[in-house]
């Protein structure tokens, strides 16, 4: 997703990065997630905590909700690298900071994102003008998923190998794809060296949402709708779980969003909690 006339990243990729950094600015410590680093890169002017998708009570589910998953990710990435897993694959990888924020973990790593060609300029040219460069542990893979371009093909053409394990994500995608292309994604992580993992979300249907946060959904998806990125895909547990085994992904496993809330938000005193409507799939090949 992207804005065809900048080549610059979606709204969604940066409202992304600016709830990471909101969770440090205004939610009290300990912080489930640390990162202003996105905030840098997407610049988005002085006022921005001012937007009304910034305000720090009505959104504040949302934005536990992206910390959340981005703590599970890099838990998840650590784990991997810690048993000897070096290389990750980040698919849709809009303005993740993993590698600027993690050196400790991230030099270690042949790291891979992967975004459409317009986006992927864009961040080349930010990471450079902030001085964080372009390492030659980061791969920045543009592959043009409109047009049919194999991201498997791209990551080997610059230096991805597939006889090695890796771990492969996919975070904040599913709902702008159709059931086709997910179960393509799917095949193609199938086809992956046994021993890699793979952490996808996706969004439930609005039934399975608790009371409280179906507005919030239909206020996203009526978003998401209006800057033309429409959401087109929901999920039952059961049948991402199905499309996983069909693609030939047996040892698939649900990670429900309210594992991840408790936790990382159990014991805070501030009321701070993620918002129902994003589970996740996690897979070993």
């Amino acid at each position: 997703m992207t804005d065809q006339q900048t080549g610059a990243p979606d709204s969604t990729a940066v409202r992304v990065a600016l709830w990471r950094a909101m969770h440090v600015q205004v939610d009290p410590p300990p912080h489930v997630f640390e990162d202003e680093t996105g905030l840098r890169l997407a610049a988005p002017g002085d006022d921005w905590r001012r937007r009304p998708d910034m305000d720090p009570r009505a959104t504040s589910g949302f934005r536990a909700a992206v910390v959340a998953r981005a703590r599970f990710i890099e838990d998840l990435v650590t784990e991997q690298a810690g048993r000897g897993v070096d290389q990750y694959v980040v698919l849709g990888a809009g303005l993740d900071t993993f590698a600027q924020r993690r050196p400790d973990i991230a030099s270690h790593l042949r790291i891979f994102e992967v975004d459409q060609p317009g986006p992927q300029a864009w961040k080349r040219r930010r990471l450079i003008e902030l001085g964080y460069g372009v390492p030659d542990r980061l791969r920045l893979v543009p592959v043009d998923f409109e047009a049919g371009e194999s991201w498997t093909e791209q990551l080997v053409a610059v230096g991805f190998d597939p006889d090695r394990p890796a771990v492969v994500v996919s975070t904040g995608v599913t709902m702008y794809l159709t059931r086709e292309a997910t179960a393509a994604t799917l095949r193609q992580i199938a086809s992956l060296a046994p021993g890699s993992t793979l952490a996808m979300t996706f969004l439930l249907p609005p039934e399975l949402l608790d009371d409280a946060d179906r507005t919030g959904l239909q206020e996203s998806e009526n978003g998401a709708r209006a800057s033309g990125t429409p959401f087109v895909s929901f999920y039952t547990p059961r049948d991402m779980l199905a499309l996983a085994r069909e693609a030939g992904i047996p040892g698939a496993r649900h990670v429900p969003g309210a594992l991840l809330a408790e936790r990382y938000f159990a014991d805070r005193t501030d009321g701070l909690r993620p918002s129902s409507g994003e589970d996740l799939l996690v897979a070993t090949t």
